[in-house]
Parts: structure tokens; C-alpha cells; sequence
């Protein structure tokens, strides 16, 4: 089924509900004007639908594999990472000093999230490099930065991150990889890490990558741990790819889905490193790199979502199946109110995932053109709701989309599920939506909620203002989001940090329920009380609101009753 992306959407939302023009009044983002934005995201709209969505069965159909140490990659995605980097897709958001374009976060956003709908095995590539030029842009050398930057930026070259290794998942504190210093001021790293995404592929010059290791007596845990970057190929007094480095992919992982991303374990043998910032300081370099990433992934939910949801739309449109009572209806299964209950839920998810990613984005633009600590917090606290949210929401939809084409979700020939398929691991990595909803409910409210009740009195304001003209749509909002205040106040008095994790997961999709109706609000108030979006705003709001009464009773509910649950009473 073609793709089409959505670039009026995100042309609206930028005008009217996330507010780009707040962004483009700073001088850093003075020339993402409208016109630009619109011109940017029609070109690379267009390229995802002409380029990579023709590409997204051959990445499943014919995965990636290693054929005598050689990573071979699907057919076609040579041409299509040309595409993604000739047209400077990979770069939108870096430096304008090393290439880049330098334009917003938030137009990054979209861009990543129309690749992800057209191709998501290959739009992990790219992605995994926008996070690594950002961790070198804030913590490399002037020599790193001169020397890779450029080639990043171009594509030229690609990026990964290795953090995971067999022992060291999400506790990444007990990793072991070594790095001992060499007499020349670099580092020998030696160590193995599993779960690389895009650890190696056969169409870019080099693969860089970020390594966390220890030095030696380096103290055990997190504060221990160093950054270095560890290329495929050492480049030259040139800066041209030159001898191999010492390691080396020892198997790709047979996975449920993302057939067309490599993902590797790879093995450093004393290989040549560079520390990346401060000695014993790693994490907190990688985290630059994981944040950046933590707002790709839910952006990756999101896109796949939108595909899903497209593929559901086009069966529904063709497929006859049973009669309905309907006057003047399609005669196809588009009449039956449970179909129509399902494709109408994944419009609505979807449009609320899109909106709370962007206003993410938008707080990082804003925050790193004015420097307000205000901005900073707020992007930090809807960073997690963002991952989370986003790749639940394209699990869900995803799931649905099969749902919605019946027996033939189940045949693999349709490729419906092979969206359920790819997106199941993006609710994984970069940290699981356990972590991301233990961070909200705990890190996240370590300020005794501040960033939190910002956030929830603007919703309540815009809800006040809305009730004059929009009043069956307001007052829920305001309700659920005195609710949500309420529940945000529990949390931030419990001593007990287990009473918190308990019901964290529950916490995060309340406040996600009720963003996602502040910016469906927000839409059919734009649009004036009549039309489409309107009537997509009753819906999530009539529907799908309510389920933060439940999710908020399980939020405050502490831990008690989980602990008084022993190991043999949950054995069968």
C-alpha cells in the first residue's frame, strides 16, 4: 500500500496547537519560517514516499546478514541511505559550522517520524547518527569535532552507541569492557557489546562508534564509567578512513521484527579510542545521546503508528464483509461500528502521540535557543511520557491494524503485521517504559513537582478559556487534569520510593491520556468548534479521557498489596 505523509498535519499542529512560532521569534531559529519548514517537509515527504516505503517489505522479506565478517544489507537500502543523506536528512537539526542545516528540533521530529512510517529498519540508521553528532558537538574535542563531525553530518560516515552487554542490560553500571590508555593519549578498548543497532553496514565509508568503558580502577557502578568514540576504520593525518581497527561484528541477532536493521554483537580487541569528555563522566555523555534517542524512539512509535493506520485505512476502504443497517453507507466493513471504533481509536492515539512529541521537541528548541531552565524542565519531564507513550501507541495501533483486517492481519503477505512486529522492541531499548515511567514518577519529581504543575496549570488555563465556546469538550479536560494534579501531589509526597514504581506505569499513561486531550483541545479549538479535527477531539475525549479515572486509582494505589504477593502464589 503507498504511503502518503502527512505534512498537512504537521503544518497545522506546528501553527496552531504546538506553537513553531514561538521557536522561529528566537534568533537561533529566526530562519525556520514557515515557508521553509513546509518546503522541507513536502521534499522529504516526498522522498519517504517515492524511496523508502517502497523499501519497507525487502527489509522484512530479505534481511540483513553476515556473510564472512561483512554485514550485507537489504536490497535497496544502499539507495535509499543515499537518498536519506544526499538530501541532508540525517543532519537537519546539527550545527550549520560542521554542515548541518541547523534548523529545530521540532522539524527533525516530523521528518523522523515520516521516515519511520515509510521504512523504520532503515530510519534507525540515520537516527542512531543524529544522537552521536550531538554527543560530540557537547562534550568532544575541537580535533573530534573537526575531524568527525563533518562526515556524520554528511552521512558520509554513520554512528551507533554501545551500551548493552550480556551481564549490563539496563543496569549499564556493571558493565566490563576495558579501555587502557595508550602512549599516543588514545585508549585500547576490549569488551563486548550486544544489541548494536546498525553496528556495521556495507554503504557508508565508516561506522563510528560510542563505546562506555571502564578505565582502570575506575570505581565499580555508573560514576566509574568513560566515553570513548572506537571507529570502524582510524582516519588518516587526512581524516579518510585508514586502517581497520581492531574489532569486529561476531553474529547479527535473529529478531521478531526489524529484519533490515542489523543488529549486532560486537567484539573490541584492544581496539583504538578516543575518550569523549571527562574521564569517569561517560554516562553523563551518553545521556546527551540517549535523550536525543529516548525522543527519536517514541517518534518511531508514532511513525509506525501512522503507517499501520494507513495500511488498516486502505483494507477498510476496499474490503466488503457482512451488511450493516447503515443509511447511505460504503458497503464496506468501514460500516460496522466495532471497525470504525477501531480505526477511529488509531486516528486518535496517533494524533495525540504526534502532538506530545513535538511540544517535546519544542521544549528542547526553546530551551537551547533562550537558555531558560523552565524550558529545560520541561522538555526533561515529557521526555519520558514522549518514549513511552509513543511506541505504546504504536504497539496498540499496530495491533489494532491487524485486528482491522481480520484473518488476513495474520497473513504475513498483507504486511499488516509486520508493523506489530518492528515497533514491539522500540518499548525496549533506550531504556524500557518500566524505566521511563520510574524516572517521571521519581527523578521527574524530584524539583517537589514544579515542572509538573507548570505544565498541568497551562492545560487548566487553555481549558478555562475553551469553555465558552467548546464546553463539552472542556470541562472534561479541566476535571481529568485536577484529578491528574491530585494523583501528581501523591506522588511527589510518598517517602517510600517503591510506593511511587508501583504504580509509575499507570501514572505516565494518565498524564499521557490527559496531554493528549489537552492537544486534541487544542486542535478543534483552532479549528473553530466544526470540522474534522473537532469531531477526531470528541472522540478521544468522550472515549478515551475517562480511562485516566481507572489509571490514576491504580497510580495512588502504593505498594502494599504487589509485595503481599509472594513468588509461589504467582506460580501456577
Amino acid at each position: 500500500m503507498p504511503y502518503r505523509a502527512p505534512v498537512e498535519e504537521f503544518n497545522f499542529l506546528f501553527s496552531h496547537v504546538v506553537k513553531l512560532e514561538d521557536v522561529v521569534a528566537t534568533e537561533r531559529f529566526a530562519d525556520a519560517t514557515p515557508d521553509m519548514v513546509t518546503a522541507i517537509l513536502n521534499e522529504a515527504g516526498r522522498m519517504c514516499e517515492e524511496v523508502l516505503a517502497p523499501l519497507q517489505r525487502n527489509g522484512d522479506l530479505h534481511p540483513a546478514k553476515l556473510e564472512n565478517g561483512v554485514v550485507r544489507t537489504s536490497p535497496g537500502f544502499d539507495e535509499g541511505y543515499k537518498a536519506i543523506a544526499e538530501g541532508g536528512w540525517v543532519s537537519i537539526s546539527a550545527s550549520q559550522e560542521n554542515g548541518g542545516m541547523g534548523l529545530p528540533m521540532a522539524v527533525t521530529t516530523a521528518v523522523n517520524e515520516m521516515m519511520s512510517s515509510a521504512c523504520l529498519s532503515l530510519q534507525l540508521n540515520p537516527l542512531m547518527t543524529q544522537g552521536q553528532i550531538e554527543a560530540l558537538e557537547n562534550h568532544a574535542s575541537d580535533a573530534i569535532r573537526e575531524t568527525y563531525l563533518p562526515k556524520l553530518i554528511s552521512g558520509e560516515w554513520s554512528g551507533t552507541m554501545n551500551l548493552t552487554e550480556a551481564q549490563a542490560g539496563s543496569d549499564v553500571g556493571a558493565l566490563r569492557t576495558r579501555a587502557e590508555p595508550n602512549d599516543d593519549g588514545s585508549y585500547a578498548i576490549t569488551g563486548q557489546k550486544i544489541y548494536i543497532s546498525w553496528g556495521d553496514n556495507d554503504f557508508t565509508e565508516n561506522v563510528c562508534h560510542l563505546v562506555l568503558a571502564r578505565l582502570p580502577d575506575s570505581v565499580p557502578g555508573t560514576k566509574g564509567i568513560s566515553l570513548f568514540l572506537v571507529p570502524k576504520y582510524i582516519p588518516d593525518e587526512n581524516g579518510a578512513p585508514g586502517k581497520a581497527n581492531d574489532l569486529k561484528v561476531v553474529s547479527l541477532e535473529h529478531k521478531m521484527g526489524l529484519h533490515g536493521s542489523p543488529t549486532a554483537v560486537m567484539q573490541y580487541d584492544g581496539a583504538q579510542g578516543w575518550l569523549i569528555g571527562e574521564e569517569n563522566d561517560g554516562m553523563r555523555c551518553m545521556f546527551t545521546m540517549m535523550n536525543n534517542a529516548r525522543l527519536g524512539v517514541g517518534v518511531q512509535g508514532i511513525g509506525t503508528a501512522e503507517g499501520a493506520l494507513q495500511h488498516a485505512m486502505a483494507y477498510a476502504q476496499d474490503r466488503t464483509q457482512g451488511k450493516t443497517p447503515l443509511e447511505n453507507g460504503t458497503g464496506t466493513i468501514m460500516d460496522h461500528a466495532d471497525v470504525r471504533r477501531m480505526l477511529t481509536t488509531m486516528k486518535a492515539e496517533t494524533a495525540a502521540a504526534r502532538a506530545i512529541a513535538l511540544a517535546n521537541a519544542v521544549a528542547i528548541d526553546m530551551a537551547h535557543a533562550t537558555g531558560e531552565a523552565d524550558w529545560a524542565a520541561r522538555a526533561a519531564f515529557l521526555t519520558p511520557i514522549t518514549k513511552a507513550f509513543g511506541t505504546e501507541t504504536g504497539a496498540n495501533v499496530s495491533d489494532l491494524g491487524i485486528q482491522v483486517h481480520g484473518g488476513m492481519g495474520y497473513i504475513e503477505e498483507t504486511g499488516a503485521a509486520q508493523y506489530a512486529r518492528d515497533v514491539r522492541v522500540t518499548a525496549i531499548y533506550e531504556g524500557t517504559n518500566g524505566i521511563q515511567s520510574m524516572d517521571l514518577a521519581g527523578r521527574k519529581l524530584m524539583d517537589g513537582g514544579e515542572a509538573a504543575y507548570a505544565l498541568l496549570d497551562e492545560i487548566e488555563r487553555h481549558a478555562e478559556g475553551a469553555r465558552a465556546t467548546l464546553p463539552d469538550l472542556a470541562e472534561p479536560v479541566w476535571n481529568a487534569t485536577e484529578s491528574l494534579r491530585e494523583a501528581t501531589e501523591w506522588m511527589v509526597s510518598q517517602k517510600n520510593v517503591t510506593d511511587r514504581f508501583a504504580g509509575s506505569v499507570p501514572f505516565l499513561r494518565a498524564w499521557a491520556r490527559v496531554l493528549g486531550a489537552h492537544f486534541h483541545l487544542c486542535a478543534a479549538q483552532a479549528e473553530g468548534g466544526e470540522g474534522k479535527r473537532t469531531r477526531l477531539a470528541r472522540f478521544y475525549i468522550q472515549r478515551l479521557l475517562p480511562e485516566h479515572t481507572a489509571q490514576l486509582a491504580h497510580a495512588t494505589a502504593g505498594s502494599e498489596d504487589l509485595y503481599a504477593l509472594t513468588p509461589d502464589d504467582l506460580v501456577a
